[in-house]
This record gives C-alpha cells, structure tokens and sequence, in this order.
C-alpha cells in the first residue's frame, strides 16, 4: 500500500460538474421522450445555428458557436456519421459546407423549442436562488481577468516538489 494520498478526493468544482451532467442528462430524457434518436444534446446548439443560418464552413460554425475549428470538425464528424448534416462544396467550389440533413431540418423546429423551455427553465431556477449562476460566472471571469487560471496553477506547481521530479 502507498503512502500516496488521492488528490482527487477533494474536488471543489465536483458538485459543479455532476449537476451539469445531471442537467444534460434530463434535456437528454427530454428528447428521448420526445423520439428524437440518436441525438447528442450538445449538437442542439449547432444544428440551430445551421437550421436559422443555412450552410455554414466549419470554421463560420466554430466562430458561431465559440468553439475551435478542430473540435467543431470532430463534432461535425460524428453529426455527420449519425445523420444530422452533411457537408458539401461551398459556393466558391473551394470550400466546403456543413448542412443539415432532411431529418435534422424535420425537427429543427422542434430543438429550437427545446432551447426556449431549456432556458427558461434555468431562468426560472435562477429566480429561485439568492445568487444565480450566470452571476457566478460572470464573478469567476472577472477574478480569471485579473490573474488567469493557467497562472493560479503554475504558481502553486512551482513550490510543489511532486512537480519538480524528473520525467519517467
């Protein structure tokens, strides 16, 4: 047995994590309940985005939704491989587009209204409790403005010697 102690036993933004993943996973309820297979709840945004939109290069689409190139690549991919878009030759012939399919444009109408109940559900929430979470947010980015998370935890690594030993 070590005498190593598990840092991630103490995980202060855990709770944060588990109720976005519980969150998620009861939008997730919502549209299976509703019949809609086979769909991630965190393509929504983007197949929004293409439904009011139209055709959009990758790089539009990332720019659109505030995520890099190569992920939204990745999440077109797999959007793609479940049917939702397709991509193909933009108007200049050298670019390409991502579109949606028939069955994604089906029920386009659908997810938007699933956007609506979604947030107005969480600003229904918010009104519950004392301090909402979009305050939150905005207090974190605030802090992070004035000295950025990278450099919180690089300050902390510099005095720890577990950081410091050789690499394997």
């Amino acid at each position: 047995m070590s005498d190593f102690i598990d840092p991630t036993e103490h995980a202060v933004w855990r709770p944060l994590r588990d109720l976005q993943a519980a969150l998620d996973a009861e939008v997730a309820r919502v549209y299976a309940d509703a019949n809609i297979e086979g769909l991630k709840t965190t393509w929504v945004q983007e197949l929004i985005k293409l439904h009011v939109h139209g055709p959009m290069t990758i790089t539009a689409l990332a720019g659109a939704v505030g995520r890099t190139h190569s992920a939204l690549s990745q999440k077109v991919s797999a959007m793609r491989a479940a049917g939702w878009v397709r991509t193909v030759t933009g108007a200049d012939g050298r670019t390409r587009e991502v579109e949606l399919t028939a069955k994604a444009r089906r029920i386009a109408g659908r997810l938007a209204a699933g956007w609506r109940a979604t947030e107005a559900a969480v600003a229904e929430i918010e009104a519950e409790i004392p301090y909402p979470m979009a305050k939150v947010v905005r207090d974190i980015e605030e802090v992070l403005r004035r000295r950025g998370f990278r450099d919180r935890i690089t300050e902390r690594l510099a005095g720890d010697p577990a950081w410091e030993q050789a690499e394997p």
